[in-house]
């Protein structure tokens, strides 16, 4: 299928979508403690973001039962929020998506509760480089390729670590997921060329150990296979001919997890 170019009117539609987005999971990060359960969270994501104009993306979506995809330690993504409570030590993703106006904006944070192991919190910083180094490749005349390329190539070669193939970015406008899909492996100049105007969601899911993983028996949860922990970081952005435009934001995370004293700071 065609990439589709997003007109300067859309692109401001996505951005106002990806601010309420970015701001939700900025008040969702300031009660992220031990204690307090993924149930929790999802009921607070979804209030915040329906009293500011906004509907989840993902409550629905091919019947996904929540607001939030909330994916611990060896859980990749698309993890189900529980009634569980969060423990020191656990790795917990959070990704979300809102749907405003018309469009839809993506985004996903990993988070570290109180202390964890030194390979672990390093996985999470080097996740969260990949992602930048990814998105300096969304400009014109690009390949998909070459983002898989920036990824791949920090995370495996640069560090042990592995990225996951079977899951990949994508297009975001009008529907949550659009052409190009978007690898976080390749090769430099491989897969469709990148357009001026064209959104696309960059999210590297990047595993400790192996990067072979399987689904879990609720149909929904994709965990790694070794059973060791997942780092998955997730923008919204624009191509440009120069430099990306971001639409999404880590800025009310950032702050939030500043002032609180539970998370670790990556």
């Amino acid at each position: 299928m065609a990439i589709k170019i997003k007109s300067p009117e859309e692109i401001e539609l996505i951005r106002k979508s990806c601010e309420l987005l970015s701001r939700a999971l900025g008040e969702v990060a300031k009660k992220l403690k031990p204690g307090i359960t993924g149930m929790e969270l999802d009921k607070f994501a979804e209030e915040f973001i329906g009293d500011h104009g906004g509907k989840p993306s993902f409550k629905g979506y091919n019947r996904f039962p929540n607001s939030l995809c909330i994916s611990m330690n060896d859980e990749v993504v698309h993890g189900i929020p529980t009634a569980a409570a969060f423990k020191e030590g656990d790795v917990v993703s959070l990704d979300c998506g809102v749907f405003m106006n018309g469009y839809h904006g993506d985004m996903a944070y990993t988070f570290g509760i109180g202390k964890l192991k030194p390979e672990t919190e390093q996985l999470l910083r080097v996740t969260k480089q990949s992602l930048f180094l990814g998105i300096e490749q969304a400009i014109v005349g690009k390949r998909t390729g070459d983002i898989g390329f920036a990824v791949q190539d920090f995370c495996e070669r640069k560090h042990p670590y592995k990225c996951v193939r079977e899951l990949v970015g994508h297009g975001v406008g009008r529907t949550l997921h659009e052409d190009p899909q978007v690898p976080n492996y390749g090769r430099k100049g491989d897969g469709q060329k990148l357009p001026e105007n064209c959104v696309i969601a960059i999210e590297p899911m990047v595993n400790l150990g192996t990067r072979d993983i399987y689904t879990k028996r609720d149909n929904w949860t994709i965990a790694t296979q070794d059973g060791k922990p997942s780092a998955h970081f997730e923008h919204t952005v624009v191509v440009k001919p120069e430099k990306a435009l971001l639409l999404s934001s880590f800025e009310w995370i950032e702050k939030a997890v500043q002032e609180n004293d539970e998370l670790v700071k990556i």
